[in-house]
């Protein structure tokens, strides 16, 4: 039986690592960098989605063979003009602590009538050093008064998407992996290598 393709995903965030194995299942052998110590720290210094993607997947790319994903993504509410947007795992004033980035999401919506929100995921697939191709990946929902639900992670629980009454949180994990921003952009991902990239 041949080996499987491999994709190396240029985070060090388990959840989101195993999320994506998740929603690619057989098709590619997918690691992370915490199978290659050699792999340097790569600094989010951009102000987009897609410039953090960009700058993690050329970044590793350098330094391991092979196709690299790399994904940015965040929520962005219509009542805070946007934000957290890009900083939106360190909305609460520490890098990636899920319980104060919802606090603080939730003491910023207090008495606010208007509750959209969208999660959006720029994806950046690189070889050698250099971005080969970019995807993109949104869901539209809104954002409740107080979490729901145990699964998922980050601002899951606060977020319904459109045509749902469950969170990201209480919705059962396949479906989620069906209809998510980051879903919607490894559609595309998966189909651009699919067809021989």
């Amino acid at each position: 039986m041949p080996a499987l393709p491999r994709l190396i995903l240029a985070t060090r965030n388990a959840h989101k690592t195993a999320e994506i194995r998740a929603m690619i299942g057989n098709r590619f052998e997918v690691l992370d960098v915490t199978a290659f110590p050699e792999c340097p720290e790569i600094a989010e210094t951009g102000i987009t989605f897609l410039e953090n993607a960009r700058l993690k997947a050329e970044g590793i790319s350098r330094v391991l063979e092979g196709w690299v994903l790399s994904d940015d993504s965040g929520l962005e509410v219509d009542a805070l003009s946007g934000a957290p947007g890009v900083w939106s795992s360190s909305f609460g004033g520490e890098e990636g602590n899920h319980a104060r980035n919802n606090a603080r999401l939730q003491e910023e919506m207090t008495g606010k009538t208007e509750r959209g929100a969208r999660f959006r995921c720029s994806m950046v697939l690189a070889r050698g050093g250099r971005e080969v191709m970019h995807f993109s990946g949104t869901v539209e929902g809104r954002i409740i008064e107080g979490p729901r639900g145990l699964n998922g992670f980050g601002y899951d629980p606060l977020f319904i998407p459109d045509g749902h009454e469950a969170t990201f949180a209480e919705l059962d994990e396949n479906v989620k992996n069906t209809l998510s921003h980051r879903a919607r952009a490894l559609a595309q991902v998966i189909d651009f290598l699919e067809r021989g990239a």
